[in-house]
């Protein structure tokens, strides 16, 4: 009873309009567990998939996870839609910030068509992962499982899978940005940027013409120096030798 009475004191925190207690037989859930044989396809002209879970995990590993469900028709998600690809392009987008934050977007569509969800995708962020149309189970599966009773909404999660927020629309329209740093201190994620290069994802590659600039430019230390003065003073004494006037 307990537990009952603390699950739906933090369901009326969260805004949530209905508390379904088959949510305590499913929750909370890991990552993995999440998309266990899922495929999630990225945002893009090719719109690629990930459809290992290594490749899912290395897309969702140490991030903040946002779960956004709508629907194209609804008025409410047609409104809330730019404010979302605004905040999230803020976030990850190095026009707008040094490093991209730990951040990841995914999309539930509950839209009728397949049409009906392109037609949306076209206002969401070109980083933002979606479960395919086709997968209509596992879409369902995920409303059911975040008791989504109406839209918009969206589920933040941390890496683990854990709940920060049943529904963070308000939170997005309020605050805007600065809300993923109370996101980030409750998540446990690594911050990145104590990490050495090869522990990050943001290695910058190097030109051709990079060995020859770091020769033309590298800096001389003092033993350099002292070896080159030393060759310099025996080839201007002639090697001993005596000259002729």
């Amino acid at each position: 009873m307990f537990s009952f009475t603390i699950l739906y004191l933090l369901s009326i925190i969260s805004n949530r309009t209905s508390f379904s207690p088959s949510i305590i037989l499913r929750w909370p859930v890991t990552m993995a567990d999440l998309f266990l044989g899922k495929v999630l396809v990225k945002n893009n002209r090719d719109q690629d998939e990930l459809d290992t879970e290594r490749e899912i995990w290395e897309r969702l590993q140490n991030r903040v996870i946002l779960l956004f469900f709508a629907r194209s028709r609804d008025s409410q998600c047609q409104e809330f839609a730019p404010l979302l690809k605004d905040f999230f392009v803020r976030l990850t987008d190095e026009f707008y910030v040094n490093r991209a934050s730990q951040l990841a977007l995914v999309y539930v569509s509950l839209d009728q068509s397949e049409e009906e969800q392109e037609k949306f995708l076209k206002d969401m962020p070109k980083r933002c992962l979606f479960v395919p149309f086709k997968d209509e189970e596992f879409r369902r599966n995920l409303e059911a499982q975040f008791a989504v009773s109406h839209v918009p909404v969206l589920v933040v999660l941390k890496p683990s899978g854990h709940v920060i927020s049943f529904n963070a629309v308000d939170e997005v329209v309020r605050l805007g940005p600065p809300c993923f740093k109370n996101w980030q201190e409750v998540s446990e994620i690594i911050d990145r940027s104590f990490l050495l290069p090869e522990f990050t994802d943001d290695r910058a590659g190097r030109s051709m013409t990079d060995p020859i600039r770091r020769i033309k430019y590298k800096v001389e230390s003092p033993d350099d120096k002292k070896k080159r003065k030393h060759c310099d003073d025996e080839e201007e004494g002639g090697g001993g030798g005596t000259e002729l006037f």
